[in-house]
């Protein structure tokens, strides 16, 4: 199997473009800037999502539906909000097609215009509120802890499988609480959840932290976030939690009776990740042979290939793997054996390699009058004989599993750690933007004017205010006036 991949040195952008669709993950669909996401990519997904929707529903959240269309009135009572998202929404406007009178085709029946036009959800604060209004009446209906998984549509003219497309899967948690501090520390916990499941899960190293008034969620008071970094030097915003005060619950009329027999509004939060991710992960474990999957995320851990010429061989072959099939399965193993006769063993080692698969255990009649069998890591690229008898074969599959999940974060922490910069001038500043790239670490002054100027002449973002950040005193790297700390830059995507 000729893989045909870019080299990553050579063309970045291409290698993972060309790595999305030959690894089976999705594909771009007949509608433009929508993709379709293939069964391997969503089975991917479906792991993300069991272990997300666990880690909610262990901190009391439950899950919900709400409509996928909201009424344009709806945004308009929250300002901020609504011109956060207005160049990006989706219009329905009419409600039925007919025949054209010429015989060519459908058309938009004038006769069925909307009378209130409805917006495929960008995100959906709007509806959600205007139902909690119904939901809450007093402090014993909080706090109201709901999560959906769901699908959204921003309508992007550049886009990109998985990182940047019209229509997306996410899940969005939408809370309501009865003081500030209640629905402050919601906002704080779900980014914690976020940063748990990037570094346990997608063994991503990630930073944490807190992002500028510019960076902020439309309609917010404060955003949390997560950033990683990609193996091209640039960032990417993982995951946000939002703070929300009581500007929906305002904009919505959503009150609750108090303890005390008062009357205020709810303070909120929202919070979501979306198939973002699998960008995240393809970029930041990935190389010029294929995917690396973590284990914890990989569909299949663990494949088995048979190699023989004869038929008599194969069916001692299978009779092996299926035992051993039988004891990783024991385990909560994934484990698949490969027994197809159409292709030989060389294309399906390639192909496992180009997908990912963390453990590949090949089996032949010499390894059957050994009593061995080899096996191949995906990580690193090594390969090793084992030998049954030394050892339970799950335990020694089992180990294996979790150093290769650990040696993937620990690379990838290693080379986030390289790519964080300290600069103290404007050239240093621009040099390492041009030159390597990665997390720059400088001084701002905290106005939005600076940090536009800076957008504008080096195309880097602020991509968070890091909570882990000493407090420090110095000057702006662009205007030289004081600043209270450094901030996180960098080219993002």
């Amino acid at each position: 199997m000729s893989k045909g991949l870019p080299k990553r040195s050579e063309d970045y952008s291409l290698w993972y473009n060309e790595l999305v669709k030959k690894a089976d993950l999705a594909e771009n669909s007949a509608v433009r800037g929508c993709m379709i996401i293939k069964p391997y990519g969503y089975s991917i997904w479906e792991k993300m999502q069991a272990e997300l929707d666990r880690m909610f529903k262990e901190t009391g959240h439950t899950n919900a539906y709400f409509p996928l269309f909201i009424p344009k009135s709806f945004l308009s009572k929250e300002a901020s909000h609504v011109e956060g998202f207005a160049k990006e929404c989706a219009v329905v406007t009419h409600y039925r097609l007919k025949n054209s009178e010429d015989g060519s085709g459908v058309i938009v029946d004038p006769e069925a215009k909307l009378e209130e036009e409805l917006i495929v959800r960008p995100t959906s604060e709007t509806i959600i509120w205007s139902t909690y209004k119904n939901w809450i009446q007093s402090y014993r209906d909080l706090p109201l802890l709901v999560n959906q998984w769901a699908n959204v549509v921003r309508w992007e003219m550049r886009t990109r499988l998985f990182l940047r497309t019209a229509e997306f899967l996410w899940q969005e948690g939408h809370t309501a609480h009865s003081t500030a501090q209640e629905a402050k520390d919601e906002t704080m916990q779900m980014m914690n959840v976020y940063a748990q499941f990037a570094e346990e899960f997608m063994a991503l190293p990630v930073v944490r932290g807190r992002k500028t008034a510019n960076e902020r969620f439309a309609g917010a008071e404060d955003t949390l976030c997560i950033e990683a970094m990609m193996q091209d030097g640039k960032a990417l915003q993982a995951g946000t939690s939002h703070f929300l005060g009581q500007n929906f619950a305002k904009a919505f009329d959503v009150k609750f009776a108090t303890k005390d027999g008062g009357l205020d509004y709810v303070w909120g939060t929202s919070w979501g990740v979306s198939t973002r991710l699998m960008g995240a992960l393809i970029m930041a474990h990935s190389d010029d042979n294929g995917l690396v999957l973590p284990p914890k995320l990989a569909p299949i851990q663990v494949v088995i290939i048979p190699i023989y010429r004869k038929d008599e061989e194969f069916e001692a072959i299978s009779e092996k793997a299926n035992e051993i099939m039988a004891e990783l399965r024991k385990e909560g193993i994934s484990v698949k054996f490969d027994n197809r006769d159409t292709h030989k063993p060389g294309f399906k080692f390639a192909e496992y390699e180009l997908k990912g698969v963390p453990l590949r255990i090949a089996i032949g009649p010499r390894d059957l009058e050994n009593g061995t069998v080899e096996i191949a890591r995906r990580d690193n690229l090594t390969k090793s004989q084992f030998e049954l008898a030394s050892q339970p074969i799950a335990e020694k599959i089992g180990g294996m599993l979790e150093e290769i999940q650990k040696s993937i974060y620990s690379k990838a922490f290693d080379f986030r750690e390289e790519m964080i910069t300290e600069v103290n001038s404007w050239d240093e500043f621009k040099d390492v933007i041009d030159k390597k790239g990665g997390f720059i670490s400088a001084h701002w002054d905290g106005t939005p004017e600076t940090e536009d100027k800076i957008k504008d002449l080096t195309k880097a973002t602020i991509r968070c205010i890091p909570f882990a950040r000493k407090a420090e005193s110095g000057s702006c790297v662009l205007t030289g006036n004081a600043s209270e700390g450094r901030v996180y830059f960098a080219k993002a995507y």
